[in-house]
């Protein structure tokens, strides 16, 4: 037994012996003779790890989207070309590597790309290891890349980017801002919204290594290890695309009417602070990076808000139970002296410099109410003072959200700057100079004295959704009130008042209304304040509305800075064009009256036939149905009707349910592959951004104003992968 136990254990450390020997064998073999001990495969090219291949999978940025889902952002994947020309380069056993025959592969790729032969080839030629073609081989579209991959053209390879895209161009771009790639190749977010959801909107870039031999063959039991790349969240704004396209058009109307040097304004529904409009002039294309200014002027730009505040003076009394509209006040001069806290009071005389209205101009004795009307900051002084306070004004101020961050969606803000300590400053506050807001603050407070006396928070992010699974919500926007700084009567009160200074021909916003709906609306005019001083020569004219006047249901408020002219208050065609649009935009409009004709049908793009006298209306639901139903739901509606593909069933519509139609194109998508290229000549580029939505199809698009060439021809059948080129002018 004992003899049995010994060989036993002797036989046990033989066994372990050799097996060691084996396996150092292998060790020396390997890295001596650099082959597999086994197999015999030639190892040399693993020594050192050299052929370990690491390859990116670039996570594409996630899109930002107006309401109706018309894309604002997104990120395009294009492709350069790399031609392999060392003729030594490792390759698959009985296989071409490299470019070989330089003449006919100079003569394809000239074909597909569009260039010259020549030029192609004398990059062929060159003494390299391998070469790009030049601004003709780089960013190419995936069709193009598929196109030269079919010519099966050896030593020819592809190296991927991503580059950011903004369709709308300079839609919002303030708002939105712009990304760009990093040194890693990544796309971050620089400015703007982009910059603000960054965290949400890039993606996670996938990998995989491996380890491959001369020929590039993975050899079993190799290292292998991969991670597919996550694509950015998706961001859905409340930005109504017409109403914004409607602003900055106004902007140029206006920079063209008063030489103005900036330029903002927004529109916003009073009950949920949903902003369908926000913007400035000058603005930039997020395409082209040509920026003037990196500020946003709504929330980092405070300015002294002149007479548009003084409501906010008028409600203040009201709430506080001390007002009679129909009270006589003398309105030519405000004289003040101030007791020892500097609170001002009115006196027949003092040595200040009494307050005058605007332009000198004297009123003699009228009621209160025709105080607000005439805009006159006598009156505003004399209610601060004598049926109020200073400090029961400035509660209110502050109650009405002003000298404090709004906090809307992670923008920039300032705060504005509040003066109020000699006597000047405050009677000043009164009729909305001398201290200065934003337009957030102006538009969160108005919110309540066009609503129902509480205020609302104003955002423009709607929902951030899952790339993938766009039920996945992730974050969803919801109304939130910021205080109740004045009662529903309070609120009415005022609307009445302002409802009197558009309509009553002695009001101040006269000039501003409209044939579409009646409005309430508040002018205002002040100085332009900079470094403690005023520029000289300059004002700020502003112009803060609702409507409809008898249920406000959105505010427009418009500024801009330009050289003083006693015109800005009467010369309101510019912004009148934002009142209108908007107006008709959202059903507002009482059609009889309006004076611009409504374009007819167009009856090559008509596939639908409409049939009787047109109407307008609002755009029914019709996806997931037939053509035979919509056609007897879009039966009288007076729109430009086109059916995308070749199917019977609608599987995505624009615009979507419940949007006005107002003459405008209805695209109806039946096919997601293919669909006949309509004639865009004299297409906007709101029309031709539709049209890409609602497709989902590869267009670029070059220049503003109206479509004039298209590189795809009308009538012909175009595939998906096919970029479509529009230019405007």
């Amino acid at each position: 037994m004992k003899d049995r136990g010994t060989r036993a254990v002797f036989m046990s450390f033989l066994t372990a012996l050799v097996v060691m020997s084996l396996l150092a064998a292998n060790v020396f073999y390997v890295s001596i003779v650099k082959k597999h001990f086994r197999s015999g495969t030639d190892l040399s090219a693993y020594a050192d790890s050299a052929n370990t291949i690491r390859e990116t999978d670039k996570a594409l940025r996630g899109n930002i989207y107006t309401r109706s889902g018309s894309i604002i952002a997104e990120d395009n994947r294009t492709y350069n070309i790399i031609c392999i020309l060392d003729e030594n380069r490792l390759s698959r056993e009985d296989e071409i590597a490299y470019v070989k025959d330089k003449e006919n592969t100079a003569k394809e790729l000239a074909r597909v790309l569009r260039t010259d032969k020549e030029t192609i080839l004398n990059y062929l030629n060159q003494d390299v290891w391998q070469t790009e073609l030049g601004t003709a081989g780089r960013n190419l579209s995936e069709s193009t890349k598929n196109e030269i991959e079919a010519l099966n053209l050896p030593g020819i390879e592809f190296t991927d980017s991503i580059q950011r895209v903004y369709p709308l161009g300079t839609f919002a771009s303030n708002l939105i801002g712009f990304a760009q790639s990093d040194e890693t190749g990544s796309t971050v977010g620089r400015m703007g919204t982009e910059l603000y959801l960054d965290t949400y909107l890039k993606g996670d870039d996938g990998y995989r290594i491996y380890q491959a031999d001369k020929n590039g063959y993975i050899l079993p039991g190799m290292k292998e290890e991969s991670k597919s790349a996550e694509n950015g969240k998706n961001v859905y704004t409340t930005l109504d695309q017409e109403i914004q396209e409607a602003l900055e058009e106004t902007f140029l109307m206006t920079e063209q009417a008063f030489k103005a040097t900036r330029i903002w304004g927004a529109v916003m529904e009073i009950d949920t602070g949903k902003i369908l409009a926000w913007g400035q002039y000058p603005g930039f294309d997020p395409n082209t990076l040509e920026i003037t200014d990196y500020n946003n002027y709504g929330a980092q730009i405070p300015y002294e808000p002149g007479s548009t505040l003084k409501s906010v003076t008028w409600a203040a009394a009201i709430n506080e139970g001390v007002y009679d509209g129909t009270a006589m006040i003398e309105a030519n001069e405000y004289y003040y002296n101030w007791d020892n806290d500097r609170n001002p009071h009115r006196t027949d005389y003092s040595s200040a410099a009494p307050i005058t209205n605007a332009s000198g101009n004297k009123f003699g004795v009228i009621d209160y109410d025709h105080g607000l009307m005439y805009s006159s900051n006598v009156v505003a002084a004399s209610i601060q003072t004598e049926l109020i306070t200073s400090q029961t004004n400035l509660d209110y101020l502050k109650k009405f959200g002003f000298f404090q961050t709004v906090k809307t969606d992670g923008m920039p803000e300032e705060k504005g700057i509040l003066n109020f300590t000699w006597p000047s400053d405050k009677i000043a506050i009164s009729y909305g100079q001398g201290s200065t807001v934003t337009m957030l603050q102006m538009l969160q407070a108005y919110s309540a004295i066009f609503g129902d006396g509480t205020m609302k928070k104003p955002y423009y992010v709607e929902s951030i959704r899952d790339s993938y699974d766009s039920n996945h919500v992730l974050y969803q926007a919801e109304t939130r009130v910021t205080g109740e700084p004045i009662t529903e009567a309070t609120a009415r009160q005022v609307q009445e008042i302002l409802y009197r200074t558009v309509n009553e021909d002695d009001g101040t916003a006269k000039y501003y209304r409209i044939p579409e709906c009646e409005i309430i609306g508040k002018t205002g005019t002040t100085q332009v304040a900079i470094n403690g001083s005023y520029l000289s020569g300059y004002t700020i004219a502003s112009f803060m509305s609702a409507m409809p006047a008898d249920n406000p249901k959105v505010m427009v408020y418009y500024c801009f800075e330009a050289p003083y002219n006693h015109d800005a208050h009467y010369k309101t065609e510019a912004v009148q064009n934002l009142l209108r649009k908007t107006a008709m935009r959202l059903g507002y409009a009482n059609v009889a009256g309006q004076e611009e004709p409504q374009e007819t049908a167009e009856p090559e793009e008509a596939e639908i036939e409409a049939g009787g006298e047109l109407t307008d209306g609002k755009m029914p639901m019709l996806i997931n149905h037939t053509l035979t139903y919509a056609g007897e739901k879009m039966a009288g509606l007076n729109a430009k009707v086109l059916v995308l593909g070749g199917g019977n069933t609608i599987i995505d519509q624009y615009p979507e349910e419940g949007i006005p139609l107002n003459g405008g194109r209805v695209f109806l998508l039946t096919d997601t592959n293919s669909f006949v290229m309509p004639d865009m000549t004299g297409w906007t580029r709101k029309d031709v951004t539709a049209l890409w939505q609602v497709t989902q199809f590869g267009f670029r698009l070059h220049g503003e104003g109206k479509v004039v060439e298209q590189n795809i021809s009308p009538g012909t059948l175009v595939s998906r992968g096919t970029e479509i080129i529009v230019e405007f002018e």
